[in-house]
């Protein structure tokens, strides 16, 4: 996706603190401006399709820490971009990505971008997780990864067969395109990979699920 992307930005307009609003909008983004928490869950119910919102708490004099929770639980997988007023603010939230002040308007863009759909037509989309086929890259929730031709048509196939659950002698066969199942210890391997690039915490899988004595299921 191009940087004429939709951003939702609520932000105060405190003299000593940055706004982003006019530097989104040279750079090319389609920025709305709501001035608390509350006008932009209003915005959102009406019309939700804002690729990414930011929350500039710094702004708003408060930790964000509310206004992402509802954000998260109203607006469901939006990407939440959080702006504290300084590293000290050690807030746990519900954010994909969390920026401290100072930081230049471009490292703002940058990981926006991040958190943009993949470009171009060869791309998959389930939930957080975007797959570019072309690139072989994934985003998820603003984790980007590279991956390997396999580990593509692997997570291709979870995608397309989200929740789904796919034997594991199946998924074998189709991504190795091998007749021979009868030692799938290579795909657990090649499942752990794919945890690392997608999950937040690989060790407790939130998406990738091992479905015990089945197979592997795909929850976005």
């Amino acid at each position: 996706m191009t940087s004429s992307a939709k951003l939702l930005v609520i932000e105060g307009k405190h003299a000593d603190c940055p706004v982003f609003v006019p530097a989104l909008r040279k750079k090319g983004f389609e920025a709305e401006s709501v001035l608390s928490g509350n006008e932009a869950l209003k915005l959102l119910s009406k019309k939700n399709s804002f690729n990414v919102v930011i929350v500039n708490a710094a702004s708003l004099r408060t930790s964000g820490k509310r206004i992402c929770r509802l954000l998260r639980e109203k607006a469901g997988g939006v990407p939440i971009v959080l702006i504290l007023a300084s590293s000290d603010d050690t807030v746990k939230s519900d954010a994909d990505v969390v920026l401290s002040l100072p930081f230049t308007a471009q490292k703002l863009v940058n990981r926006i971008r991040q958190l943009l759909p993949c470009d171009g037509r060869n791309s998959l989309h389930a939930g957080p997780l975007q797959l570019d086929l072309e690139n072989r890259v994934v985003v998820s929730s603003g984790k980007r990864a590279r991956l390997t031709p396999r580990l593509v048509r692997l997570l291709q196939m979870l995608m397309e067969r989200r929740g789904e659950v796919i034997d594991r002698k199946e998924l074998f066969s189709q991504v190795w395109e091998t007749d021979y199942t009868d030692d799938t210890r290579t795909l657990d391997v090649h499942i752990s990979w794919l945890r690392e690039a997608i999950e937040a915490d690989p060790k407790q899988p939130k998406f990738l699920k091992t479905v015990r004595g089945v197979g592997y299921r795909l929850d976005v």
